[in-house]
């Protein structure tokens, strides 16, 4: 399945509720479980996010839903990008090189 990295930034109400953040990534994972889409890991972090989440998801479709119910609650934006494992990267390179 495709990877997706997700870089996560608190809003206003996120930070104000920061003591549930661990339930709402519970509930996070729940939720895109139910889409199809399995929620890999989430790790709290320092710096310009305050999340990272790696999430698999079986289309572009359903990873974009999953993140979009996540921000449809309003305690975070996300950033997200399609990872590549080392097996894609190799497909790519032989079509790249023809």
């Amino acid at each position: 399945m495709p990877t997706y990295v997700t870089l996560l930034s608190w809003t206003d109400q996120g930070i104000r509720n920061y003591k549930d953040t661990a339930k709402r990534s519970e509930a996070f994972g729940s939720a895109v479980q139910k889409l199809g889409a399995k929620l890999l890991s989430i790790y709290w972090t320092v710096g310009p996010y305050d999340l990272v989440a790696i999430v698999e998801a079986p289309d572009d479709e359903t990873a974009t839903a999953a993140l979009l119910q996540l921000g449809g609650v309003g305690s975070v934006r996300s950033t997200t990008l399609r990872a590549f494992g080392p097996e894609e990267m190799e497909r790519i390179i032989a079509k790249a090189a023809g």
